[in-house]
Order: C-alpha cells, then sequence, then structure tokens
C-alpha cells in the first residue's frame, strides 16, 4: 500500500460564526500564499455567535503573521498526522487498528475520498503519541 505520512502543526482559532466568517479567516491566508493541507470548522453550540477551526499548512513568516492577524494560533494541546494514499476498503479501519493497537488514543478523525486517492487527518493529544503513530503506519 503506497502511502504519505506527513507530521502536520495545526493552527487553531475562534471564529464568528455568520456568513463569510470562516471566508473572512482564511482570506488572509490566501493572500499570504498559505497552500492549506486541511481545514476543519464547526460551530460552537457551547459558545453561541462562533465556531472553532483547525488549519494545517501554515508555514513561514508572511503565513505566520497573517494567521496571528485573523487570531490563528499553532496549538502544542493538538497534534496531526495527514496521511495520503490509494483508496482501498478498509483502509482507515486498519490504520486506525494499529494505532489503537499500540495503546495510543485518537482525539480525532477526518478522512474523505475522492477519485482512487484517500486523506485522512489524524489529531491525537501529544506529539510524542502522533510521533509513535507515524512509525507504526510508515
Amino acid at each position: 500500500m503506497a502511502q504519505n505520512v506527513a507530521k502536520v502543526d495545526v493552527w487553531t482559532g475562534e471564529l464568528r460564526d455568520n456568513v463569510g466568517g470562516l471566508a473572512a479567516m482564511l482570506g488572509p491566508l490566501a493572500e499570504a500564499g498559505a497552500d492549506l493541507s486541511f481545514v476543519i470548522a464547526r460551530r460552537q453550540p457551547e459558545k453561541p455567535g462562533t465556531g472553532v477551526a483547525f488549519i494545517g499548512g501554515i508555514n513561514g513568516a508572511k503565513q505566520t503573521k497573517a494567521a496571528a492577524a485573523v487570531g490563528l494560533t499553532k496549538t502544542t494541546s493538538l497534534a496531526a498526522l495527514q496521511i495520503e494514499a490509494t483508496n482501498k476498503p478498509g483502509l482507515l479501519h486498519r490504520a486506525i487498528q494499529q494505532i489503537a493497537s499500540a495503546g495510543i488514543n485518537l482525539r480525532g478523525v477526518s478522512a474523505s475520498v475522492t477519485g482512487t486517492k484517500c486523506v485522512f487527518v489524524l489529531a491525537f493529544d501529544t506529539a510524542a503519541d502522533r510521533d509513535q503513530a507515524a512509525k507504526i503506519l510508515k
């Protein structure tokens, strides 16, 4: 199974839960040349009127400055892996089972398929868990 396993820094920040809230956050990143590897955004039901975004792929001084300007910070309480592979039935299950068998708890998962390729973003509570999972999956 050909796959690419990459460690990804996760940036997070609160956004307005209204029309254009996420666009307002992403605009300055695009202008700074960010080639984002993933964006996960959702409402925060416990804080009406707000949402939260988790973003990967922010690099360099210009992008870091743009991220800070829109309220994003690189988190140290969340670490992620991005796995790109040829899609096969059961692939995500096998990856998650390998991680679980090593005693590593997942914090979150996002997965999608397009054509014959798939991408998984696996989130962990610590960089140590992420690094151990990366070794297992490579």
